[in-house]
This record gives C-alpha cells, sequence and structure tokens, in this order.
C-alpha cells in the first residue's frame, strides 16, 4: 500500500500533469495523437500544497515507524522539504485567489473527522469497560423477575466482544425476555464480499437475513459439543452425555428456536445518547453535546443502515 501511494504521488503531482499535457500537445503537432481539446492547470488553482504535504509526511514517518536518526532527518528535511516551501512559496499569491477553497474543505472534513473520532472512541472503551461477561449475563437474568415472551429477539451490537452494556439496562427497565435471543456483532472486514453480506452485497429479498441466521444457528446447535442452553437458562454438558441425550436436546432446542422464530422476529437496536460527564470542560461539552450529537442526529439511521422492516425494530435508548 505504500509503494501504491508513492505511485499514486507521483501521477498527481503538477508536474507530472504539466508534463503528460506538453506531450500530447507536441504528439499533436507531429500527428501522432488524435485531436483533442487541452485545458492546462489553471493560473488561479494549485496542487503544490498537496506536494509539499505530502513531503513532509515521510518526516513523521522517520520518527514515529522507522526510528532514523535525527540527522538523516535534518537532512532530508534541509534538502527535499526547502525545495518544495520554495515552490509553494513562489505561488502563494493565488491562495486569495481561490486557493484557499481546498484548505478549507480540507478544514471541514478534517474537523468532522475528529469530533467523530473522538466520540466514537470514548463510547467505545465505555462499552468495553462495561460489557456484560457470560457470568455477568447469567447473574443479570436470574437476578431479574422477568416474564418470557415467544419470540426471536436479533440484538445489534458493533462492540464486537462480550454482551454490550445496553443490554442490562434494557432487562432493567423491561421485565421481560425473548425466548431466544441472538446477539449480532457487526464486524467491517477488509474484503469486499463475503458469503452473507459484504459492503458491496445487495440483501437478497428471497433468502432474509433472519432465514440464514436461523439455519447457521441450528447448524451450531447440532455441531456444539461445548453445550446448549435449554429453557431455564441452565448449562448442560453435553460431553457427558450419550449421543442419543445429546441428540434428544438439540432436536429440543431446534424446535424452541423454531417456535420463537415462528412466532415472530423482533429487532433490538442500541440508541446510546452521549453526554459529556460531569466536570467536564467547556470543550469537551462543546465536542460531545453539540457537535458529536448535530452529526450524529443528521446521518443515517441505524435501522436504514441495517435495512430492517419499521413495524419489527425496537430502539432501546441509554444514556
Amino acid at each position: 500500500m505504500f509503494d501504491i501511494a508513492v505511485l499514486a504521488t507521483i501521477i498527481a503531482s503538477q508536474a507530472m500533469i504539466s508534463g503528460s499535457f506538453s506531450i500530447i500537445q507536441q504528439s499533436l503537432s507531429l500527428g501522432c495523437f488524435p485531436r483533442v481539446k487541452i485545458v492546462h492547470t489553471s493560473a488561479k488553482i494549485t496542487v503544490v500544497f498537496v506536494m509539499t504535504l505530502t513531503t513532509s509526511f515521510p518526516v513523521l514517518i522517520m520518527i514515529t515507524i522507522w526510528k532514523t536518526h535525527i540527522l538523516l532527518i535534518i537532512s532530508y528535511a534541509l534538502v527535499i522539504c526547502t525545495m518544495e516551501l520554495i515552490y509553494l512559496s513562489s505561488i502563494l499569491y493565488k491562495f486569495d485567489q481561490g486557493g484557499y477553497l481546498p484548505l478549507a474543505f480540507a478544514t471541514i472534513l478534517t474537523t468532522i473527522m475528529y469530533l467523530w473520532n473522538n466520540v466514537y472512541r470514548r463510547k467505545y472503551y465505555y462499552k468495553l469497560d462495561h460489557k456484560i461477561s457470560a457470568d455477568k449475563l447469567k447473574e443479570v437474568i436470574n437476578g431479574t423477575n422477568f416474564s418470557q415472551m415467544l419470540r426471536l429477539a436479533i440484538f445489534y451490537s458493533k462492540l464486537g466482544q462480550g454482551i454490550p452494556p445496553i443490554f442490562k439496562h434494557y432487562v432493567a427497565n423491561v421485565p421481560a425476555l425473548h425466548s431466544a435471543l441472538v446477539f449480532v456483532f457487526i464486524k467491517s472486514l477488509t474484503i469486499r464480499t463475503v458469503p452473507k453480506y459484504g459492503y458491496t452485497n445487495m440483501r437478497n429479498k428471497q433468502k432474509p437475513f433472519e432465514n440464514l441466521l436461523i439455519q447457521r444457528l441450528k447448524e451450531f446447535i447440532v455441531d456444539n459439543d461445548e453445550g446448549v442452553v435449554d429453557g431455564e437458562n441452565e448449562h448442560r454438558d453435553v460431553k457427558q452425555v450419550d449421543e442419543e441425550k445429546q441428540k434428544e436436546v438439540a432436536e429440543r432446542e431446534i424446535e424452541a428456536i423454531n417456535k420463537a422464530w415462528h412466532a415472530r422476529v423482533v429487532h433490538l437496536i442500541g440508541e446510546n445518547e452521549v453526554v459529556a460527564g460531569k466536570g467536564a470542560s467547556i470543550g469537551r461539552r462543546i465536542i460531545i453535546d453539540y457537535a458529536y450529537n448535530f452529526l450524529k442526529r443528521n446521518l443515517r439511521q441505524s435501522e436504514k443502515v441495517f435495512d430492517i422492516l419499521q413495524k419489527r425494530l425496537l430502539k432501546v435508548g441509554m444514556t
């Protein structure tokens, strides 16, 4: 990726673009290229600042990653960066003639990225610190007087490990649990397509996600060697029973899932309201309470991202 980035930088440089235009112009004069209209680089807009930034970035890599000797870093900066800065200073008069626009756009985008990432990381680590372990989940369920609904509930989360803390909040405020509850963790992969749904895959209406989920869940119950959980939430050790007993337990679990699935499927999505903690500075309050929440209110809603029907959706709010 680093090599590709270097090649892209060379190709995108103004000198290479200008050189390409000159070659095409000469080819036209010699009759070696079809006649096309050539629009040269604008006299008012420049990309030299991009070149200067690109040349300066290796300094950061030398310091943080390569751990290069300070003398080599200084030598590189004096030779390469000085040339770039001289080149840049010669065209700074274009800044007030339109050159400020790309800088303004970049500043806005960088600010949005910083605000979102700053609060997103804080929210993620909060969930990570307050996640519910398997043992804690058993305590939460057994320590709460609740009724059971014949439903299959799919609880979406981006935590990736452990049960999200919003589930404890849900159980504490709604004294009822679905007979089958599946936690679905959303993880972005670095490949464009996966057997289920990648970021370029279209949702298949003929075979919805619920069908695929139930199929995989049944396969897991049949193939699982570590045990299953029965309707009374008591763990059974499948390894200590004979194959016939194991098959009987698996069939009972599959039957319970089928009943819950055919009864109704409910999609649960956590909606987290993020606020600055007590004693937070004014700057942090502005970033979290106003800037981040403004961005969040104007983004696509979770149900649209997951393509969930409104009549099957249940949002759980938590601050």
